[in-house]
This record gives C-alpha cells, structure tokens and sequence, in this order.
C-alpha cells in the first residue's frame, strides 16, 4: 500500500481546496438545496462553478472514461471528497453528488442503451435529479418484510406500496424503486428494481420529511414519505434483470457507502479545526482552554480516532482500486460504514462541548453535525447490520476447535512445547 500523493494530483487537490474554500463553502448560506433544479439562485450561482471544474476535467471523477469522467479510482476520489466533504454544495458543483453517484452506476452496469439515453446521460451531465426508493417505513431497510410489489399486467408492470425516507424525491425527475416482483422465489431472488419517472400517474409524495434540526415550517425536508398508487409503468422500465434486485441494490451501495465514508472525513477534520481553533481562543479559570487537561484529552482522542478512521477509509479504497470487485471488500466497506457514525458524533459532541452554550445555540454547526451523525449511522444500512456483516465476514477465516480446551490452552501448549524440545529439556535438567 503507496498513499504518497502524485506531484501532479497533488497540485490538484491545492486547486479543489482553494476553489471550495471561496467559491462553493459560501453557496450554503444562501442555496437552499442544491438538487433543486427550480431555484433561481441555484441555477444562477452553481451551473457557472459547474463549468470550470468540467473545464478542468474534475467533472463526475466516480465515473470511467467511458461514461465521460477521468477515471481515478477510488483512492483518488477519497482524497478529492474529503474536501468536498466541507461544503453542501460541493459533491454537486463536481457532479460526485448522492445519490445521483450511485443511481448513474447502476444505470452504467444495468441499463439498456434507451435507459441510458433517457435517463442516465442528463443524470450525467446534472440536468435531472434522481431518487432512490427503497426502504418502507414498516421495516426500514430490511428487505424480508419489503411489501411494495409489482405485478404484471399486459406490457405493464403496476407498484403499489410504500417508501419511506426516499431523499430527494420533491425533486426528482425519476426514482429507482426496489419491489417484491417474484415472492415465490427465495429471498434475493425475490424483487426487482423499476425506473419510475416521477410523473407517472398514482406516484404519490405523502409528505416529505426533514431531520430534527429542520423546522417544519421551513418546509425544508427532503427525505419523502412516497406512495405508489396503481404505478403504471412499461417493461422496459425494469432496471437489470427480473428479480436482480439485490444484485442491483449491492453495485450501488458498495460505492454509496464508501463515497459518504470519503465526505465524512472532510467534515470530521471541518469540526476538528473548529474544536482546536476555539481551545486556543477561550480563557477560563485563569489559563486557556488548550491548557486544561480535559480539553487536550478531547483534541487527542479526536483527532486519534479521526486519523485511524481516515486510514481505514484509504485502506478500503485502495483495495476497491487493487481488486476492482466490491464482493471481496464488502468486509472493509462495511467496516467503514460501522466506524463512521462514531468518530463523526464524537467529533462533534466535543467540539460543541468546547464551544459551550454557543456550541449548543443555532449559531454554530454542531448540534446539526450530531443529528447527522445519526443519519449517517441508518443511511444505506444501519451500524448494526454492518458490524454483523463484519463479524460474519472475519470469521469465515476461522474454524472451530473439536476439543474440549481451546487450542490456545496454556497447559496444552505447554506439553507440545515440552514435547518438542525434550532432549533440550532434558541435558539441563539439573538447571530447572
């Protein structure tokens, strides 16, 4: 493993960090939502910053040459979003945006050429947003008790159910739905995925939900209660093959769950610098807020955590690069996804800590932060299922021992070690 940084790229990732330092951190004060294509001020400000970085060639740097990015891998991509990771509006001004990033891969690997034309080529190029809708507010992202199905109906498949927390759906030009299609058939067998424009008869946005910091009254939530009524659409609207569901779901949220990985290393070292910068600042009791020793243990244990976080995050991307197959990382990306709730509230609950009751007031990020970090913790699979993904995957590595005492027993291995070196043993026994 090399995570020496290239001259070249090096100069690169100077420029990204300059350019979203002073063109893109400030769009998030007056950009309500960067997927909303209906806004006068984001279409004004963002599309122009758009420009240069396609001028640059930064533009969709998830994506291979063939569908019209450079190609760097995910090594490169993790050094690049972890400074985009500081802003909002970043990963949309570079087109690395969730979840459209994951939504264009799967139409990349599954797709037909019409599917591409329609609806991954403006997805591209951030003329269109998409959605994806999967979990259901009866059983979350667990899809044993999915209940949204789809069944066939002349040269049409109709979707009646629910979808709970479909993000981005207000402003979506499509979804991609995942729904039981072939109950008979064994769980990952089971359900199909369905590109549904969201002007499609009998789709339905209950209510669209924001998270605990968002007023109601701002109407801000992005996060939709959807349901499907009766949903027409033709065949040719299912994405990959029937009953392929799961297969579908696993391309896109290997590089979704990394990619969230990549950004959350950017805002960790964000409120890091945040927490360092107001010790060094505050006075109190006579000295200053770095000289208390309460303090230096938050600093450390942060940026201890931040660092090991970070290098697990590279470690993973450089062996998505060196293998090129999510199915022999998925221990490591799940291992990624189970350690990144915990640095990131840890991280934030200190610096608010830190900052003291204006950590705690609406004028600085970290109460936010907090509630964010819990999302990141249900976004594409909860911490739980992950740490179960780990432990099953690590210990596929082992087996067990027939024997009554582990074989690690010390007496046991004392008579093999007795046994091995007797005749030693035995020339300097009147030493023992």
């Amino acid at each position: 493993m090399d995570f020496e940084i290239d001259p070249d790229f090096q100069e690169e990732l100077d420029w990204i960090d300059e350019f979203v330092r002073t063109e893109i951190e400030p769009l998030d004060f007056i950009v309500k939502s960067p997927y909303d294509l209906d806004d006068p001020i984001r279409q004004e400000v963002i599309p122009p910053l758009q420009k240069i970085v396609q001028n640059r060639k930064l533009w969709a740097c998830h994506l291979g040459p063939d569908l019209g990015g450079p190609g760097y891998g995910q090594m490169k991509l993790a050094l690049m979003n972890e400074i985009l990771g500081r802003a909002r509006c970043a990963p949309t001004v570079f087109g690395t945006q969730a979840p459209d990033t994951g939504n264009s891969e799967i139409l990349a690997h599954f797709g037909t050429e019409e599917q591409k034309k329609r609806f991954l080529e403006p997805l591209l190029r951030n003329e269109i947003v998409s959605c994806y809708s999967m979990t259901e507010p009866q059983g979350g992202a667990d899809p044993a008790v999915f209940r949204t199905s789809a069944t066939e109906d002349g040269d049409e498949w109709v979707i009646n159910g629910e979808k709970w927390f479909s993000s981005n759906a207000r402003y979506a030009t499509f979804l991609i739905v995942m729904v039981v299609t072939d109950p008979e058939n064994e769980l990952v067998k089971s359900q199909s995925m369905f590109l549904v424009p969201t002007d499609t008869p009998g789709v339905e946005i209950v209510r669209n939900v924001g998270l605990g910091y968002e007023s109601e009254d701002t109407d801000h939530g992005s996060h939709a209660y959807v349901r499907y009524n009766d949903v027409r659409v033709p065949k040719e609207n299912l994405l990959g093959p029937r009953g392929g569901g799961f297969a579908v779901a696993q391309t896109r949220l290997g590089g979704g769950r990394i990619h969230h990985a990549m950004r959350t290393c950017g805002k960790v070292r964000r409120l890091f610098d945040m927490m360092c910068e107001r010790a060094l600042s505050r006075t109190t009791k006579g000295e200053l807020l770095s000289q208390k020793q309460m303090v230096q243990e938050m600093i450390a244990d942060s940026w201890i955590e931040m660092e090991m976080f970070r290098l697990l995050v590279l470690r993973t991307a450089w062996r998505i690069d060196r293998y090129q197959d999510y199915r022999k990382v998925r221990k490591d990306i799940s291992a990624v996804k189970a350690a990144m709730p915990g640095v990131y509230r840890n991280v934030a609950s200190r610096a608010l800590q830190v900052h003291g009751s204006l950590g705690a007031s609406w004028e600085m990020p970290f109460a936010k932060e907090v509630i964010e970090s819990f999302h990141m913790g249900l976004a594409d699979g909860p911490t739980e299922v992950h740490k179960v993904q780990v432990a099953r995957q690590v210990l596929r590595d082992y087996k067990p021992t027939e024997d009554l005492f582990p074989t690690m027993h010390l007496p046991r291995r004392r008579s093999e070690a007795e046994a091995k070196y007797a005749d030693v043993l035995e020339r300097h026994l009147e030493t023992l």
